[in-house]
């Protein structure tokens, strides 16, 4: 019994270094997608930006994009979803009008863009059907 839980522990510890060097490895994608947007963005601009000043631009960036990752899916549980929905996205920019009305925007041309026949439609349960056509207003003498 000793060994199969030793076994157990061997294996979730592997996994545990899979899923840090997966992240690792994303962390340094993005940062490294940072730095390089950041550079292009001073140079399109003709200014000059230091490394120090790059890097924190990178952390900061990385560090918002987790936070912003938890929020989204506290967002979804909360709706009793496993998915993330564009309208978690959106709720997340509360804070900044701009940047939801330009979520709002993207999200309508997204609409737009999708065929007719593959949009979902929502159906309303029979007993809502049924509960108002069978509503009768009865008015007060």
């Amino acid at each position: 019994m000793e060994k199969a839980t030793d076994m157990e522990m061997e294996r979730e510890e592997v996994d545990e270094e899979e899923t840090e060097s997966v992240s690792d490895v994303l962390r340094d994608r993005f940062r490294l997608s940072t730095i390089s947007i950041a550079e292009a963005e001073a140079k399109r601009n003709g200014m000059e930006i230091s490394e120090p000043i790059v890097a924190c631009i990178s952390d900061l960036a990385f560090k918002y994009a987790e936070q912003l990752a938890k929020d989204l899916e506290l967002f979804a549980q909360h709706a009793s979803r496993k998915i993330v929905k564009m309208e978690d996205v959106i709720l997340s920019a509360h804070r900044n009008e701009h940047l939801a009305t330009s979520l709002r925007s993207l999200c309508d041309d997204l609409k737009a863009k999708e065929p007719q026949s593959e949009r979902k439609r929502k159906k309303t349960p029979r007993k809502e059907n049924k509960a108002t056509t069978s509503v009768v207003h009865i008015p007060d003498n």
